[in-house]
């Protein structure tokens, strides 16, 4: 399914027309950002099966329970998504060192990620997930305007569309297999480690103990996980909105890292794994990067997924005229 914000904004009107239809286990969505030659594109996979129990193995302990359903991203943010949000508008962002369009973002620090996904947020007309004053420094939610479902976190508003995954988010997309309902060791579906590749989309693979080359592209980063999302054990830290601690109730507190790199060994992949930095810019790593959830489910209702399904077929017929 290939659907751009504008799209679904344009079938508003069909809502209370339609019956509910079921999506499928493994549904996925595109969603387009800017304009012209500065136009790209983000895949998301649903991650549902809400409600579901924690991993009591991992860390933090317990993990991985998300009382909603949500979408992932398929693959990490590339180089050129930044240059073309930059291009599009984006400020207070930089990457360093470059390897290339396709290659994960890297050298951006926390906030400067908090940054693009803002931009995601207001360029299609959401509400901001993260507060920033005027001289750019990272800032608390009220208690009335924070984040709720599943327990407060002051660092993401009730309202955002497109956030930082939190821990939780991260590690069920990654670990947890809703057809078995259970955990794996490692986000390739396994509890033994994955083999290691310099690049590739073989099941079972991940990009990892390389030493050499860097990180792979997005869409070459290894095997995916149960639910479809790639990259998530190897290739470059990841990001997380959370606090290590997972407070989320100080700007400045350390914030957790996961997925290991292209040159760590297994051990930093899996589940009961954890790394963090400093926030702040000049926290950076050549080898921190990060991906973009959408919460709430966009299609959280019967009413809306019918809408979305006789409306793409609406669209698919006009684009075949």
């Amino acid at each position: 399914m290939k659907l751009s914000p504008r799209c679904l904004r344009s079938l508003t009107g069909l809502i209370p027309l339609v019956v509910a239809t079921a999506w499928p286990a493994h549904a996925q969505a595109t969603y387009t950002f800017g304009t012209g030659a500065n136009e790209f594109s983000m895949a998301f996979v649903r991650i549902g099966d809400e409600g579901n129990l924690p991993d009591t193995t991992g860390a933090p302990n317990p993990a991985g329970a998300v009382p909603y359903r949500f979408w992932m991203g398929k693959y990490e943010v590339s180089e050129d998504m930044i240059n073309k949000a930059i291009a599009g508008g984006l400020t207070g962002v930089s990457m360093s060192p470059t390897r290339g369009p396709n290659k994960p973002a890297t050298g951006m620090s926390w906030v400067e990620a908090a940054r693009l996904v803002n931009w995601l947020n207001t360029s299609t007309g959401h509400q901001p997930a993260y507060s920033f004053d005027v001289n750019g420094n990272f800032q608390l939610w009220s208690s009335a305007e924070a984040w709720q479902s599943g327990g407060e976190n002051l660092y993401r508003h009730k309202d955002a569309y497109f956030v930082l995954p939190n821990d939780h988010e991260w590690y069920k997309a990654a670990f947890y297999d809703a057809s078995a309902g259970v955990y794996y060791d490692y986000s390739t579906g396994s509890d033994t480690p994955p083999t290691p590749v310099a690049y590739g989309t073989d099941p079972g693979t991940a990009v990892y103990f390389t030493f050499e080359g860097g990180p792979a592209d997005i869409t070459t980063a290894g095997g995916l996980s149960p639910y479809g999302t790639m990259g998530q054990g190897g290739n470059v830290w990841e990001w997380l909105e959370s606090a290590l601690d997972e407070g989320n109730d100080d700007p400045a507190e350390y914030r957790a890292l996961r997925g290991g790199n292209w040159w760590y060994n297994e051990d930093m992949m899996a589940s009961s794994f954890r790394h963090a930095n400093l926030p702040q810019e000049g926290q950076e790593g050549d080898d921190f990067g990060f991906r973009v959830a959408l919460v709430p489910e966009p299609w959280h209702s019967a009413s809306v997924m019918g809408a979305v399904a006789l409306g793409f077929g609406l669209w698919r017929r006009r684009g075949a005229r």
